[in-house]
């Protein structure tokens, strides 16, 4: 190697050594050094830029969740009062403002708010160990609603008591109530769940209470929607799938029994299978074929917000179990479809959340909450078909919207339990403390 060539090499290394420890590369790491001294850090390499080595922020719970609720509680008080703005017309409400029913709704959102907040602040423990008091207290609320004087009869059901401020309806109690219960039991019956009388015949012997004090109020709805919390946790916990299809089938027979026996629910489900015939159209299918009408006035885009025609003394309930055909005639079909969107996207988060927590071996805590998401689910989905005209018309309210003071309750309170269960989810995967 020549003179001019060894003396190239040394200057390039020569410099090379400079930026080393001079260049802008060294500052740079002699500055993070000492920065992380002076914040009590300990200095890394940072070579995919990351913020210094400072963890994440990661939420207490799931704000989206949180959000789309307070989204469609918004929704619902816009739409109950559309809908009920024009009943003060007629004789029946006469003596009520037009702002009446948005006023306890608000009211009613304010109350399950505010509880909400209080019962966030429950531990999951807790609930377990609860669950069967909490299971029977329901119980016997639903025969005190029973009891002459006590119990407050609307339309021929008697399915209230009167707290002075609201009315409290028991059988929205009893949905929360059997999807802990229902948890708890599978959790305790969790080794002998493969014997039909020892892990399904209690079950089906509460089943029968609850369904027996609800259909002398009557209220065969609930009862729907209780026993299909409680078969959808026995088949999420393990049930054996026999057992769970034979539970079933009786569930089936016994419903089709109640209608075969009962003469005013064999005309319901005659006018449900054609409700355009002149000897039901302005009896027992009056209030389907009003709600289809609405439908068909909205088409695609709605007639407008506070345009309904249907609201204005055809369709009775518009406010409580029939809110979905004003929202399809004045939003249309792009407004179902909306609210629909959000409450699949409100109960896939549900199940998600259950099934976090059954990963982490919280096993009451994802079934309670798995029941919570089939309640929510799936009186959606009973609300929507009974206001479409694919189920016979039963009194279930859609859930976070009809207005009704208990609904609105004991809703807000199951997504509060859920949101709790998600923070201890997050919580543990954490590396925290059960």
């Amino acid at each position: 190697m020549t003179s001019n060539a060894q003396g190239r090499t040394a200057g390039v290394a020569q410099r090379f050594a400079w930026s080393e420890r001079w260049g802008p590369a060294a500052w740079q790491t002699r500055w993070r050094a000492w920065r992380s001294d002076r914040e009590g850090e300990v200095p890394i390499r940072d070579w995919t830029g990351a913020a210094g080595g400072r963890p994440a922020r990661i939420a207490g719970f799931d704000q989206t969740l949180v959000w789309l609720v307070v989204a469609l509680m918004a929704l619902s008080i816009v739409m109950v009062y559309s809908a009920s703005v024009a009943l003060p017309d007629s004789p029946k409400f006469s003596r009520y403002a037009a702002t009446h029913f948005l006023a306890r709704h608000v009211l009613s959102i304010g109350i399950g708010v505010v509880t909400a907040l209080i019962v966030l602040q429950v531990p999951v423990a807790t609930w377990e160990k609860g669950a069967p008091w909490i299971f029977a207290a329901s119980l016997v609320l639903l025969a005190v609603v029973l009891v002459p004087h006590v119990g407050k009869g609307v339309n021929g059901a008697r399915r209230w008591l009167s707290l002075g401020f609201m009315n409290f309806q028991p059988s929205e109690l009893a949905k929360l109530a059997i999807a802990m219960y229902a948890a708890s039991y599978m959790v305790r019956k969790m080794d002998v769940k493969e014997r039909f009388f020892r892990a399904v015949w209690p079950m089906a012997v509460s089943l029968a209470v609850v369904g027996s004090l609800l259909l002398l109020e009557p209220d065969m709805g609930a009862f729907i929607v209780i026993a299909v919390i409680a078969l959808g946790i026995l088949f999420l916990g393990g049930v054996n799938g026999r057992m769970f299809f034979l539970s079933f089938a009786v569930l089936l027979g016994a419903f089709a029994l109640m209608i075969a026996s009962s003469p005013w629910r064999r005309e319901r489900i005659l006018a449900f299978l054609n409700p355009w015939d002149p000897a039901y159209s302005q009896g027992k299918g009056y209030q389907l074929t009003h709600s289809l009408i609405a439908f068909g006035r909205g088409e695609l885009g709605g007639q407008g917000l506070g345009a309904s025609v249907e609201k204005l003394h055809y369709l009775p309930e518009a406010h409580t179990d029939f809110l979905m055909a004003v929202i399809g005639e004045e939003l249309g079909f792009i407004g179902v479809a909306a609210v629909l969107l959000a409450f699949f996207w409100l109960t896939r988060r549900v199940f998600v959340i259950g099934r976090q927590a059954i990963a982490l071996d919280r096993i009451f805590a994802g079934l309670m909450v798995q029941g919570i998401g089939i309640w929510i689910g799936g009186q959606t989905l009973i609300n929507l078909g009974v206001n479409l005209g694919a189920l016979p018309t039963k009194g279930l309210t859609l859930p976070l919207m009809s207005y009704g003071g208990s609904a609105i309750l004991m809703n807000l309170i199951a997504i509060a339990i859920v949101v709790r269960v998600d923070a201890e989810n997050r919580h543990l995967m954490r590396g925290g403390r059960a």
